[in-house]
Parts: structure tokens; sequence; C-alpha cells
């Protein structure tokens, strides 16, 4: 978070919208990313509604700029893109409005943030067991992805990474099995993917699979199933198959393996910043900061 705290510094902090911000949740990180230094927060929705809020939470809320656009969400929603479209706002981030309702008006095709690959979402984990920062995609966005969105999928987390300063990513493709089955379509979509790689889709980025979970994150375990690596034991992105493994396996890390994490939506032409109301406070700033950083790099 210092490192983006930084570069908003040195280079101009971001306006960063809050969609519908009517609740103590949102107004609270509001303020908390106001007083890191992260961004400017600016509060997109009802004025009335996020007034009250501000009162019962004992916020100021005159100390941000805001846009009153109604009371429904989608509208909120609908005006946050349109301020992303016209560069108003660098940054997008979800306050109390459902996900469905602000992702809808970033998808559509006429009046939303859509960029040339499909939007996806990333986490990048700090975790205690692991010898440095680990990306995980996607858990959030994409149900079932056939090979060409995982294509797009693992294109916008190589582009994050490399935002990060992660010049030659190491990408395991993880699925239940290290070996390729007719019977596992993700197995087949991970030596797809490799191919890819190989053909320099991603140059520099070294992608292979499919991987285990086991013997993605231990060398020890890849050299027991007899898997010569680069990229076991010490991956910088994990993608997986589907968002049922992505989900249950980013909650693990969180919930068990006493993981910090930051996320963000990729493949817009913003990034977005996409909390549930579970999210700790850090979780909440701290995807800021990988917002920033992201967006700043990305000028």
């Amino acid at each position: 978070m210092a490192r983006a705290s930084a570069l908003a510094a040195s280079r101009g902090a971001p306006r960063i919208g809050i969609v519908y911000p009517c609740d103590v949740l949102a107004l609270d990180a509001a303020v908390r990313i106001e007083e890191a230094g992260l961004a400017r927060p600016v509060l997109i929705g009802p004025r009335e509604q996020i007034a009250r809020a501000a009162d019962a939470a004992g916020i100021n809320v005159r100390r941000f700029e805001t846009v009153d656009c109604g009371e429904s969400a989608a509208l909120a929603a609908s005006r946050a893109t349109s301020l992303a479209r016209d560069g108003e706002v660098q940054v997008l981030m979800k306050g109390s409005l459902h996900t469905d309702e602000l992702m809808s008006a970033i998808v559509h095709k006429v009046t939303g943030l859509r960029g040339p690959t499909r939007i996806s979402h990333a986490f990048v984990f700090d975790l205690p067991r692991y010898h440095k920062l680990l990306a995980l995609t996607d858990c959030v966005v994409n149900i079932t992805p056939l090979l060409p969105a995982k294509r797009d999928i693992l294109t916008n987390a190589v582009a994050l990474l490399h935002k990060l300063g992660i010049e030659r990513p190491k990408v395991a493709i993880i699925a239940a099995v290290e070996t390729v089955s007719q019977a596992i379509p993700a197995t087949l979509d991970a030596q797809a993917l490799v191919a890819l790689a190989r053909q320099g889709e991603w140059p520099g980025v070294i992608v292979e699979g499919p991987f285990g979970f086991d013997n993605a994150i231990s060398a020890e375990a890849a050299l027991i199933k007899g898997m010569d690596s680069p990229v076991a034991g010490d991956p910088d992105l994990l993608v997986v198959p589907d968002l049922n493994a992505g989900n249950m396996l980013y909650k693990s890390f969180n919930y068990i393996g006493g993981g910090d994490c930051a996320g963000l939506v990729l493949g817009a032409t913003v990034p977005i910043v996409l909390t549930s109301r579970a999210d700790s406070l850090q979780s909440r700033i701290a995807s800021v900061a990988l917002a920033v950083l992201a967006c700043v790099r990305a000028d």
C-alpha cells in the first residue's frame, strides 16, 4: 500500500468513483482511501441516502465530491460507467449495490467499459506459507470459461503482473490432475494454453500445466510425481478451471490459510474494485492500492 501511495503522490492521486456508497462500510472505505493518500474518492449515488448513511457513521460527507444520480442503484452504476468512459474517474469501486447491478452496466455492449479482452477478475495474495505474492484467476466473474475465455483471463492477469513489476511471471494452469485426460476438459484447456504460450502468445511468460494444486505449489510434490518444471513450487499465477474451484480456493486461502488479498476486475477500460460485504477493511483498501498501481502504471 505504501508503494501505491507513493506513486499516487508522485503522479497525482487518481479519482476513484465509489458507486452507490449508501452504507457505513463504503463510506468508511472512502475515508480510509483519502487518508492513505491512495486516491480521491468521488461518491456516485443518491445524495440524500449517502448523507443519511454518513450521519449514522459520524462521517462528514461534505469532504467528498458527490455526483447525485437519483435513488436507483442501476442509475448510479450507469452514471459511474459514463464518468469512467469520459475519463472523469480512473478507478471504480463497488459500494452498497449488488454486484450484478454494477457489472451489468460495465459489460454493456454499447455504453459499458469493455476492452479488447473478455472481462475477468484476479486476486493477489500474501500467504503466510508462500514465499512471494501469488495471483489467482478467475474466481469471481467467469463461471465455466471455455478456452477462448481462458486465453483472455490469462492475458488480463499477466498484464496485471507486468504492471506490478513481475516481468517474467510463471503461470500454473490448475486442474484436478497433472495428466492430460479426455475425461477432464480442464486438462485439455491447460494443454492448449501451454501450446499458445510456446507459440509466443505471452512473450517472456512461462506457462505450464496441467498441474494438480499440490504439484503447482510444492516442488517436492512435483518431483515425487516425476515432474520437472521451473514453475512447480514457484508460480506467480494460478489459473483455475472454473469459478467453483477458484471461489473455494480463494476463500480457503483467506479463512484457513490466513492470507491477505487484493482483487480487481480486469479487461475493462479502468480497474474495478469489486469487494464483498464480508471482505475486511484491510482487503478493501489493499484492492484500491492494487487498482492505483494498475492504472498509474498503465499511463
